[in-house]
């Protein structure tokens, strides 16, 4: 992305260029104080680099603050040749060579988090390279204070021991593994988990697992989440009690993949799900992390699942409408479970009454074929909803701000809403109270319409029934509804806003499509009862843990047959 590469770029830049600056202001100058600060500057940055670019290798920077660091030390103690300080130089140079290493050995060995393991040398190769600059900062305040250069030493050999430590105890684990398995792998055994969710994805993505745990936990029998990214570990373990192992190659996937395991659930189709495809003796259950019309929602890689569960008979549709053949059986109609929470409203609201809408732009996608975003135009939109009083949550995608555009439009809105809450004294949301204090189902039960971009959002909202809008952004005019059927439910604005005046007119107003609006709600959501919706995702997942089990009562849910499923909404 766009803004990632900028936000590196510029760390990159810091790093280096004040690492270069305070090593020749200590090295070619008197001025020793400004030196050492300009060295803890360039351990601040330092410090933001490795959170932008956790793979970053910052050997080189490292290795200029600490020759300027040492050169400092030297001159503020003005002895001369100190042999403390010459071993503490030797030290520092070990653990310069050695941060890289160690960290690419302790990524590629198993972390767990709820278990009753403790994995801490791979955690410490991890963080190894923070440890250094954090000594190198003591070390910087100890030229400051113009303490015995033996103090130096002995911190630095402190933290070298430390090193040396992971180092043996990474060398045994590579070259004597432990004989019957290893520790997380014999907690494993014990825990006796039933089924695994697999889950890999860019940084930020947590949300897609996240959104399923609780159902998960709910079915009712012992479970863990296998991560492959290491930086989901924490975000995931603190989301659940499950246990969370993070597995970085396929040889420790062995020792995870205990024998009471029956079923793997997937919610994306990350490239790394094969690796776990592989295992035969598994069941694969594709469950994804939302619904909607846009194209990955019709993946063909969906077709290596033996089970693909869907929301509503529409999901099965959207498969067959992008020429995607998938046999009917692999296909079991479950609900949105996440739904459960949303609040129906059967009765539109009174003409007069005050609306609150909620808005949820999209970001702008991989590639240009799925850029949906409507963040360009939406100035316009939002000062017309307030002309008309509406009291607006803007929700933006988590990725927005990875594109330095959608970042700036973004702003230009958050500004405009500022603006107006305070000449107003209208509530609006925005930023982290909407995209964190709030979830999206409590946006949704606030608000009493929804403007969106073609996303999942909609499908959910769909579950309200209250109206919503979506943008055309891609100028198809009559044919956007046939690419985006679920829009056909809902009021289409124009990339030019050209109408937008009718839409709202209709979305605030009357809401002429309330009546179709439920024939679709039950083609992509499913016709289940509301007081027990999420049974249908719990009763299918325990029917694939144990294939004769069945519910106490008969519900919807099982594969469906290619002659049951409507041919269109109003069928």
């Amino acid at each position: 992305m766009r803004g990632d590469l900028v936000r590196k770029l510029i760390a990159r830049c810091l790093s280096i260029g004040l690492a270069v600056l305070a090593f020749l202001v200590v090295a070619l100058t008197g001025a020793t104080g400004w030196g050492l600060a300009l060295a803890v500057a360039a351990l601040a940055a330092a410090a933001a680099e490795r959170r932008i670019r956790p793979s970053a290798d910052t050997a080189a920077e490292t290795t200029l603050i600490a020759a300027a660091v040492l050169v400092g030390y030297a001159r503020r103690l003005d002895a001369g040749f100190d042999p403390a300080l010459a071993a503490t130089a030797l030290v520092l140079l070990g653990l310069v060579l050695l941060v890289g290493p160690l960290r690419q050995a302790g990524n590629l060995e198993i972390r767990a988090a709820n278990l009753p393991v403790r994995s801490w040398a791979p955690l410490v190769a991890t963080h190894l390279g923070g440890a250094l600059l954090g000594l190198l900062a003591v070390l910087a305040l100890g030229a400051a204070a113009t303490l015995p250069a033996l103090v130096a030493l002995a911190v630095t050999l402190l933290v070298g021991a430390g090193a040396g430590a992971v180092a043996l105890d990474l060398a045994r684990r590579r070259f004597r593994p432990p004989a019957g398995g290893g520790a997380v792998g014999r907690a494993l055994r014990r825990h006796q988990p039933e089924f695994v969710l697999h889950f890999s994805a860019p940084p930020g993505s947590e949300y897609q697992v996240t959104m399923w745990l609780p159902y998960l936990q709910r079915i009712g029998r012992p479970f863990l989440v296998l991560v492959r990214e290491p930086e989901f570990l924490a975000p995931v373990a603190a989301a659940t009690t499950a246990p969370v192992v993070y597995c970085p190659t396929l040889r420790v996937m062995d020792e995870v993949l205990v024998p009471s395991l029956k079923v793997a659930f997937y919610v994306n189709h990350g490239a790394k799900n094969a690796h776990l495809i592989r295992f035969t003796q598994l069941t694969h259950v594709q469950l994804h992390h939302g619904d909607s019309d846009k194209a990955p929602s019709a993946n063909p890689v969906s077709a290596i699942f033996d089970r693909i569960f869907v929301a509503g008979p529409a999901a099965i549709d959207r498969y067959a409408r992008a020429g995607v053949d998938i046999p009917a059986e692999k296909f079991v109609v479950v609900g949105r479970p996440q739904v459960e929470s949303i609040e129906v409203r059967p009765e539109p609201l009174p003409a007069e009454a005050p609306r609150t809408v909620l808005y949820t732009p999209t970001w702008t996608g991989h590639h240009a074929d799925a850029d949906y975003c409507s963040l360009p135009v939406a100035e316009a939109l939002l000062r017309r909803l307030l002309d008309r009083g509406a009291t607006v949550i803007l929700r933006a995608h988590p990725y927005t701000a990875q594109n330095p555009a959608s970042a700036r439009q973004l702003g230009r809105l958050t500004e405009l809403l500022s603006a107006d809450r305070a000449r107003t004294g209208r509530p609006h949301i925005w930023g982290a109270a909407a995209s964190r204090e709030l979830s999206l189902v409590q946006c949704v039960n606030r608000s009493d319409a929804l403007i969106s971009d073609v996303s999942g959002v909609i499908s959910d909202y769909l579950y309200s029934g209250k109206p919503f809008a979506v943008t055309d952004m891609g100028g198809e005019g009559d044919r956007f509804t046939e690419r985006f059927p679920l829009a056909g439910a809902g009021y289409v604005l124009r990339r030019d806003m050209a109408n937008l005046d009718e839409v709202l007119d209709q979305l605030l107003g009357d809401d002429p499509m309330a009546p179709e609006r439920w024939v679709t709600r039950r083609r992509y959501l499913g016709d289940f009862p509301a007081e027990s919706y999420a049974d249908a995702f719990l009763d299918a997942a325990r029917r694939e843990l144990e294939p004769g089990w069945s519910p106490p009562s008969p519900r919807a849910g099982l594969p469906v047959e290619p002659d049951a499923l409507p041919l269109s909404p109003t069928a």
